[in-house]
């Protein structure tokens, strides 16, 4: 990191003035700090961090946690793109579970979508339906995206000064008929609006004309289902979305970007000075579709899980800047939804639940090719928050919420569903070997124990509701 940040980490470590202890202190040789993995001690009051300073220096707290020689101290993961489903299709995930999934994979504050909940965000009133559902039952903290669905232009700055983080849309069918997709001028009129108050629009990017005269999916052959969602879907609605933001202004996000046919564009839209940000999840960083069995629709998403060299080529996306961040996608569904029985890609619900696993499968995957844990976490956390305007999430810093695990990296284990939180026991990471484990989270200052939910409702500006 910079001297500059070096600097500011220094000028907030002098000793308490008040001479109060702390709350918390967590001390090690392995702190990620804003100029990177440093020997320090974190001293935490009121659920916020107020003070790091080096090792040694042995700052008092009620509670004192000495890391181990091979644990490290990681800001909360953010993850802004979570499927938490309930109300209305809550036997899908609920977000009891949701959210203790997240915080066993060392995630503090997710950002949930819009749709998949019956009623789907894309009112004010719709949104106190979820916020009353999500009410009381969270670990960890919890804010919500607004949907643009025909039709609702004149509900967007409503849900905007509700305290949404911005909106999703689709370009095509979204797999649930109360929320339909936005078409290129709706999509084009929804973003000049949202640039009036400088909101995002996040963008499920598949061109459905693309789709509709590529092959039908069905049976248990996975490569009939990729090509039933052709690279060119992705590309076409891609390049429809860059040049809407072009012609508008406005903040554009596209989600879970597969195919690394887009990035020339993407690029070169960034470098055009377009508010273009990219996502990608971990299914496409460490899955590829030459390697999925027979009927294994748990592998099923959309867009889809694609080839080795795509995966690799997405890799470079991230490193040169081109992908920003990294998050699950998390989009579960109840095992009959999946037809697990016949295993036909054509019928089965498409998405992949790793929300608890997203941690360790980057990092198995980063580490085999030189990346560091910084890189990593930067990724999953810094960059996400930062997007989101998450202020005070995502670094171990003075002034930064207290939300932080121990992370284990060179500690291993082996995929068992049924050890999952997630609420139905289906992953496609299923007795696949990781590295990394996280051992414990804190949210506000506060282990998170699993049984008394603590995490806050999160407003765009606001540290809570």
């Amino acid at each position: 990191m910079s001297q500059d940040a070096e600097h500011q980490e220094s000028a907030h470590t002098s000793l308490d003035p008040t001479g109060q202890q702390y709350d918390l202190v967590i001390r090690g040789e392995r702190v990620l700090t804003s100029s990177g993995i440093r020997p320090r001690e974190v001293g935490v009051r009121g659920g916020v961090i107020v003070a790091m300073q080096p090792l040694g220096n042995n700052l008092d707290g009620e509670e004192v946690i000495e890391l181990a020689e091979d644990e490290t101290l990681i800001p909360g993961l953010v993850d802004t793109h979570v499927h938490v489903n309930e109300p209305g299709r809550t036997e899908w995930e609920g977000f009891a579970s949701a959210t203790r999934a997240a915080a066993a994979g060392g995630v503090t504050t997710i950002v949930d979508m819009p749709l998949n909940s019956i009623p789907p965000t894309v009112s004010v009133e719709a949104l106190e339906v979820k916020r009353r559902a999500a009410h009381g039952q969270t670990h960890v903290d919890v804010g919500f995206w607004g949907g643009a669905v025909p039709g609702n232009t004149a509900d967007l700055r409503p849900l905007h000064d509700a305290g949404v983080f911005g909106f999703k849309s689709f370009l095509l069918h979204s797999g649930v008929d109360e929320f339909p997709p936005l078409d290129p001028d709706e999509l084009e009129k929804d973003m000049r609006e949202l640039a009036t108050f400088d909101s995002v629009m996040i963008v499920h990017a598949e061109d459905s004309r693309a789709i509709d005269r590529a092959p039908q999916p069905d049976g248990d052959d996975y490569a009939k289902f990729l090509a039933s969602r052709p690279r060119g879907a992705e590309n076409l609605a891609i390049a429809e979305v860059i040049e809407r933001a072009r012609w508008t202004d406005a903040r554009a996000h596209i989600l879970h970007l597969s195919s690394s046919d887009a990035l020339a564009m993407l690029r070169t839209a960034k470098n055009d000075g377009l508010k273009i940000t990219v996502e990608t999840c971990p299914h496409y960083l460490t899955l590829v579709s030459e390697e999925i069995p027979l009927g294994a629709t748990a592998f099923k998403c959309c867009p889809p899980i694609r080839e080795a060299g795509n995966r690799e080529l997405l890799w470079q996306g991230l490193e040169d800047g081109t992908i920003d961040f990294i998050v699950s996608d998390h989009s579960p569904s109840t095992l009959d939804l999946k037809d697990l029985e016949n295993g036909d890609f054509g019928v089965a619900w498409g998405g992949v639940a790793s929300l608890q696993l997203g941690l360790s499968l980057i990092w198995t995957e980063a580490r085999q090719r030189g990346l560091s844990l910084e890189q990593v976490v930067a990724w999953m956390s810094e960059r996400p928050a930062q997007f989101a305007g998450l202020a005070g999430k995502g670094r171990i810093a003075p002034g930064y919420d207290a939300d932080f695990s121990i992370f284990a990296a060179d500690d291993a284990y082996v995929v068992d569903v049924k050890k999952l939180h997630h609420k139905n026991p289906i992953t496609p990471y299923q007795g696949k070997a990781l590295a990394g484990v996280v051992r414990r989270t804190w949210l506000h200052g506060e282990v998170i124990d699993f049984e008394n939910p603590r995490g806050r409702l999160l407003r765009r500006g606001m540290t809570d509701a």
